[in-house]
């Protein structure tokens, strides 16, 4: 592939035209003195409002987010909410001569009740009115199968899963937006979604053209049920997004802008432009993108940054941007460009938190405060209202808040709660141990100050509705389960487990030989015994690249995991939080 460098005017067929319409009003001008010459047109200035990881969020994050600022100090401030939202996005959308919303993937997926219990139908809606015009897959998408996020951009009642559809709006009408996706290949080789969409401002030699390369992390399939993705294929992000740039350039647009779910991770602060402390998988793919792209919309690691690419390879002038979690934060591009020649003459980005007024703690007076939209708020108001009821059941007290697991080796006592349950709904299944991937536990889980657990709790804490399936493993088998926790496929984290099994390892010795011990009932993991292990549908299908958890035999599927959780809790008034120090880590310090 032949690339034409990025500070190069991008030569088109309508700038060729406009080339010859201005040397015939020159030759006019010089038989006719009194005619005017053709004035050029103006340079344009494009607004683009950047989001990413929305996950369902329609109601303001229940927690106070940490904003890092510049200078590197931290505070918290309540954020996010779709009807706020809508209200950020409006004002920095206008501006410019023309504009566009974009969204970088895990729009629905990993939700809170309020949205997840209606198959984030209301996630959608809310999209529909902020508003959005693209929004590429991310893995989340495909929690509830590729057929169901169908119906999800098409619309319509058709049961794909566990849940009814179309509790609230019948029917449920689909997204106004467009889905993006191209390395999302179908088995007959098409893709999944479009691979790219256009849109056109303006007309004639003053028209401006944008396209949009909208794709996933090609390790999506270890991300989700495989189940939900069998007989898709997820192909190179860097070879995807290339290949879709000639066929841009074909159709004579101006700008280049990729939406990405995968990210980097930096060290500065939310809206600083350094770049500082860069890494992450996108780094490597972005290195081999045809430099013609003018800007890069990112998600997947819940960061914000803002970042000039050139800062990293100066053969690629494109802006990367990421804009936290939750519709906590937008990001406010701003492109000026020479319509005739596709020049772009100046580019800017900065992230926007989308701050409100919190109910106990004043607002941070550095920061935007915003007011919620009315149509907005009235929308989300008639899911929340809907799903009131369930949300606000109580299910159960435990003595003191259990913080989720953060960093994925980190023990907690919620994470050992969550095992202790699955093991306890799966014992007539002959369940020995339960593991629990840290990954799938979303939130902390904060009680009343009586101590009172609600519905709405635990289901914010595990969204996905999965099973508990048990199966049978060899010794053997449970040891090279064990050792895939600190491989190097996927990303290292460690199971939360259920009580009576232990286990100590070390990062510092070969991959395949990092589990130190691995003992059940005090007694060592026996390579010629056999075991009953129980865990989540997700991991059962080989999720977050447990692939050895599809070798177990003589399967049981159990019940859902949040209705073992409830009945668990409602064993005792209050249910003491597990103690830690099942899981130990004697990695050397540095």
């Amino acid at each position: 592939m032949t690339f034409l460098p990025r500070t190069s005017p991008r030569i088109s067929p309508r700038a060729s035209i406009a080339a010859v319409l201005s040397a015939l009003a020159l030759s006019a001008c010089s038989t006719l003195p009194d005619a005017a010459p053709l004035a050029a047109p103006e340079p344009a200035t494009l607004k683009i409002v950047g989001l990413n990881d929305f996950h369902g969020n329609i109601e303001p994050i229940r927690r106070p987010i940490n904003v890092t600022d510049n200078a590197g100090e931290t505070r918290q401030v309540h954020a996010a909410g779709a009807a706020y939202l809508a209200s950020a996005v409006r004002k920095y959308r206008e501006g410019g001569d023309y504009s566009l919303v974009i969204a970088a993937g895990d729009l629905i997926g990993g939700s809170p009740l309020a949205s997840s219990i209606f198959l984030d139908e209301p996630a959608i809606g809310a999209m529909n009115r902020i508003g959005l015009d693209f929004n590429a897959v991310g893995n989340h998408e495909f929690d509830r199968g590729w057929r169901e996020l169908k119906r999800i951009q098409q619309g319509g009642c058709e049961k794909t899963g566990l849940r009814e559809p179309c509790q609230v709006e019948n029917p449920y009408p689909g997204a106004e937006f467009r889905f993006l996706a191209s390395n999302v290949i179908m088995p007959d080789g098409t893709t999944l979604f479009p691979s790219y969409g256009v849109r056109r401002f303006g007309e004639g030699a003053a028209e401006l053209a944008v396209g949009v390369i909208g794709l996933t992390l090609k390790d999506t399939p270890t991300l989700v049920t495989p189940s939900g993705v069998a007989g898709l294929t997820f192909a190179d992000e860097a070879a995807s997004i290339n290949a879709v740039v000639p066929e841009l350039v074909k159709q004579d647009v101006d700008l280049i802008v990729v939406s990405i779910h995968q990210g980097l991770y930096t060290e500065v602060g939310y809206n600083d432009k350094s770049c500082g402390g860069v890494s992450g998988p996108l780094i490597d793919i972005l290195k081999q993108v045809d430099p013609r792209v003018d800007v890069v919309i990112s998600g997947h690691t819940h960061r914000a940054y803002v970042c000039d690419f050139s800062a990293i390879d100066p053969q690629r002038e494109f802006l990367v941007t990421s804009a936290g979690y939750g519709g906590s934060m937008l990001t406010d591009i701003t492109l000026t460009v020479d319509p005739v020649s596709g020049t772009v003459l100046s580019k800017s980005a900065d992230n926007i938190v989308v701050q409100i007024a919190g109910e106990d703690d004043a607002a941070d007076a550095s920061l935007e405060i915003f007011q919620p939209d009315t149509e907005v708020a009235a929308y989300v108001a008639q899911y929340v209202s809907a799903s009131s009821a369930a949300a606000q059941r109580p299910v159960g007290k435990i003595p003191a808040p259990a913080d989720d697991p953060g960093p994925s080796t980190e023990e907690t006592a919620l994470g050992n709660l969550i095992a202790d349950a699955q093991l306890f709904g799966t014992l007539d299944a002959g369940a020995q141990i339960a593991f629990m991937n840290n990954s799938g536990i979303r939130t902390g889980l904060r009680p009343a100050d009586d101590g009172t657990i609600t519905f709405g709790d635990i289901y914010t804490v595990q969204p996905f509705g999965n099973t508990l399936v048990t199966k049978s493993f060899t010794g053997t088998q449970l040891l090279a389960l064990l050792e895939q926790q600190f491989d190097d496929q996927g990303f290292v984290q460690t199971f939360s487990a259920s009580q009576g099994f232990t286990m100590s390892w070390d990062m510092s010795r070969p991959m395949g030989g990092r589990v130190v011990s691995a003992m059940l009932d005090g007694a060592p993991i026996d390579p010629a015994a056999t075991y009953r292990v129980t865990m989540n549908s997700f991991l059962a299908a080989g999720g977050d690249s447990f692939t050895v958890f599809e070798e177990g035999t003589d399967v049981v599927n159990g019940p859902v995991d949040l209705d073992v959780m409830e009945a668990y809790l409602a064993q005792e008034e209050i249910t003491p939080l597990p103690s830690i120090g099942r899981m130990q880590d004697l990695t050397p310090a540095d």
